[in-house]
């Protein structure tokens, strides 16, 4: 039997869970191996080569630096020797159908300015008090919840204190919450989109979810070259500290061998052994038994009812005219109880989305420079419930939608090059999802304690990745892959 720093842990996927995962082990002198089906580490941060150009296929942009900061510096580095980031002044604009625009400024108080600019005095003060219960849920389940590993609901109430726990209002919906402090609908509906970046409504997501405007305020950060290069320094910093990886190495299954992880198997036949084993990928397909039938009573299923948003994505080389356009630019539904009523109760695409437009070489409100640009379209779609694929005409329904929405507000897209991701495309990449982004979708109260945690019922399985605890984001799926690192390293074997 090898000693504890001598186990092996293989890690299943180069994803920033994974990544992150492997970075802990290795800083604690623990062998790792990172097998990895791709040709490049990244997993969802990937970049579409489109017409020449290397497009953000996944997220746009860097929250929750500190998180990053400290991973680097377990592997005797800093963020800024690895990577350039620029803060982006702006957490996005917003156009309505109307021909209304609204910048977010990243600073807080400059933002009350432009909602009172944009809204009147009240809204302005609405805002000032939103801004401050969303600090009082990130200071109640930061430390407590979100950085550890995962509590039960009693453990949590002592842990964060009962009474301030209570006053995040941890029963209610967001889009009630945000009723309380906006009266314009307008901006009831920016707001919302906070439950949209974990894959859920505003309809059924908790108001603790108004955490995530705190999350912002703290600054959101492009980089150089785009995302994909976080997760190749985090690959190259890993291999510093002596982290093995197989690229291009597909795994069919987990070996089990007396009631506990023994390794892998290949697509191609090869068995490897691994004392233990991280898995950097969506619990559901594991459940599903993609990784074979000895490991799939490892985590309960997920019912389709449970799953996130999927979204259709139209990555681009083109150019943008028109538009003056920062970074990020959401282009509002005319009727945001119709578009989230659609998605949160019919499962079907709205007649009339938002869309979500990143223009990734932009990091102001200034022209792109001369040639094609990096575009990305984004708008919210069911996760698929049964094995229909997405139908063309639906797909192309979006499509019209998605892009007669921007034409409208004065925004011409000309493409020289298009790649579209559809839930049938996600599903592939993570079989037994339906294309879920975002693992479990975080619908009442109850369902931040039932995200799959770090341990599983299998020993020596270890999971890590958005859709396990904390949830989903490039922050919370690296501390998901300390949290499983940590894990892996208190087992006794």
């Amino acid at each position: 039997m090898r000693g504890p720093n001598q186990r092996i842990v293989g890690i299943i996927g180069a994803g920033i869970g994974g990544l992150a995962a492997a970075i802990t082990l290795a800083a604690a002198g623990r062998p790792v191996v990172v097998v990895e089906r791709g040709a490049v580490p990244g997993g969802k941060v990937a970049a579409a080569r489109v017409g020449g150009l290397a497009v953000d296929a996944g997220p746009g942009a860097l929250s929750l630096r500190p998180v990053f900061d400290q991973l680097f510096a377990a592997a005797d580095t800093t963020l800024d020797q690895q990577l350039h980031l620029t803060r982006l002044p702006l957490l996005g604009r917003h156009v309505w159908p109307d021909g209304r625009m609204l910048d977010l400024p990243a600073d807080s108080a400059a933002a009350e300015q432009a909602i009172g600019a944009f809204a009147g005095p009240a809204a302005a003060r609405g805002y000032r008090d939103f801004m401050a219960r969303a600090a009082k849920c990130w200071a109640a389940l930061e430390k407590p919840f979100l950085t550890v590993q995962r509590p039960g609901a009693l453990a949590l109430g002592a842990q964060a204190g009962m009474r301030g726990l209570l006053g995040t209002s941890p029963f209610g919906t967001l889009w009630d919450a945000l009723g309380e402090h906006f009266a314009d609908p307008r901006l009831r509906q920016v707001f919302s989109r906070l439950s949209t970046y974990v894959g859920t409504s505003p309809f059924v997501a908790p108001a603790t979810l108004m955490l995530v405007a705190q999350v912002e305020a703290g600054g959101l950060w492009a980089i150089e070259g785009g995302m994909a290069r976080l997760p190749e320094a985090l690959a190259r910093v890993a291999a510093a500290k002596g982290v093995q990886f197989r690229l291009g190495a597909d795994v069919a299954g987990l070996r089990v061998s007396a009631g506990r992880i023994a390794g892998v198997t290949l697509r191609d036949g090869e068995a490897i052994d691994f004392d233990q084993v991280i898995l950097n990928a969506d619990p559901a397909t594991l459940a599903a038994g993609y990784f074979g039938a000895a490991a799939a009573r490892a985590v309960p299923p997920m019912p389709p009812a449970k799953r996130s948003f999927s979204g259709i994505g139209w990555a681009m080389a083109g150019r943008a005219e028109g538009l003056d356009l920062p970074r990020l630019t959401v282009f509002h539904a005319p009727d945001a109880a119709a578009e989230l009523a659609a998605l949160t109760y019919r499962g079907r695409m709205p007649d009339q989305p938002s869309v979500t437009l990143w223009a990734q070489g932009r990091h102001g409100v200034q022209p792109a420079p001369g040639g094609a640009e990096g575009l990305l379209a984004l708008v919210s779609a069911p996760a698929r419930a049964d094995s229909r694929r997405l139908d063309q005409a639906a797909l192309a329904a979006a499509e019209q939608a998605a892009f007669g929405a921007m034409a409208r507000a004065g925004l011409t897209i000309t493409r020289d090059a298009t790649a579209v991701m559809t839930p049938d495309d996600y599903e592939a990449l993570s079989p037994g999802t339906g294309g879920a982004l975002f693992g479990p979708a975080v619908q009442g109260w109850q369902a931040i304690f039932s995200r799959p945690a770090a341990r599983t019922a299998l020993p020596g399985l270890f999971l890590a990745g958005g859709a396990t605890h904390p949830g989903a984001g490039l922050a919370m799926a690296a501390i998901s892959g300390r949290l499983a690192a940590e894990a892996a390293m208190a087992e006794r074997i």
